[in-house]
C-alpha cells in the first residue's frame, strides 16, 4: 500500500487537568512548545493527509499542515469525542495514524514502523514491553469500530491482545507529559 494511503490524527484536546491552569501543549520543553513535538514528527511523514483535534485555538499556529478540526465548545474533552472528531474529517483512508499531542519523544521512524506493520484487519501498537500504548495505526477495516468508543480509554480496548507481530517495542519513545515535572530535560 502506497503511504499516501495514510491518514494521521493528532489527539490534542484534552483538559490537562494534572498540569495545572495552563494548557500543557503549549508548555515549554527543550525550547518548543510541547505540541510541537509530536506535530514535527507527523510532519517528518509521507502522509496522505495531517488532521488536529484541539480544544484550544491557541495550538493552530504550532500546526502547520494539519487541518484542523475543533471540538465544539461544551463538548465532553474525552479521547473518544476527539478521536470521533478527527474521524468524521478523515473519510476512509486505508490506514488512520493516531497520536497524542503530549508525547514529546515520538519519531517519524517509529510512526512508519506501526504503518509499515499494519495489516488488512489488524492495527499495530506500540509497546513499552509491558503495556499497549499509543500511538497506534489502525486499517480501514477497523474504522467503524473506532467510532463506536466511548469514554476517555481512546482506542485501547482494541489494542488489547494483539500479537507480538503487531507490536513496536519502543520504550524510549512512549513517555507522554501529565504533569509540570514530566517536561524534564
Amino acid at each position: 500500500m502506497p503511504e499516501g494511503g495514510t491518514t494521521a490524527i493528532l489527539l490534542a484536546a484534552g483538559v490537562s487537568r494534572r498540569f495545572g491552569p495552563e494548557d500543557k501543549l503549549l508548555a515549554r520543553h527543550r525550547g518548543l512548545p510541547l505540541i510541537a513535538h509530536a506535530a514535527g514528527a507527523l510532519r517528518r511523514m509521507p502522509l496522505g493527509d495531517r488532521i488536529a483535534v484541539i480544544a484550544n485555538p491557541a495550538l493552530v499556529p504550532h500546526l502547520d499542515g494539519f487541518r484542523i478540526v475543533t471540538l465544539p465548545p461544551g463538548t465532553q474533552p474525552l479521547q473518544s469525542a476527539s478521536l470521533r472528531a478527527g474521524l468524521g474529517a478523515a473519510g476512509q483512508p486505508e490506514r488512520l495514524l493516531i497520536a497524542l499531542g503530549d508525547m514529546p519523544d515520538i519519531t517519524p521512524a517509529h510512526l512508519a514502523e506501526l504503518v509499515a506493520r499494519t495489516g488488512a484487519d489488524l492495527p499495530a501498537a506500540s509497546t513499552d514491553g509491558t503495556a499497549i500504548l499509543p500511538p497506534a495505526c489502525f486499517p480501514q477495516a477497523m474504522l467503524p469500530r473506532l467510532a463506536e468508543l466511548s469514554g476517555d480509554r481512546g482506542a485501547a480496548t482494541l489494542l488489547k491482545g494483539l500479537p507480538p507481530s503487531q507490536l513496536v517495542l519502543a520504550p524510549a519513545l512512549l513517555r507522554d507529559i501529565d504533569r509540570p515535572e514530566d517536561l524534564g530535560p
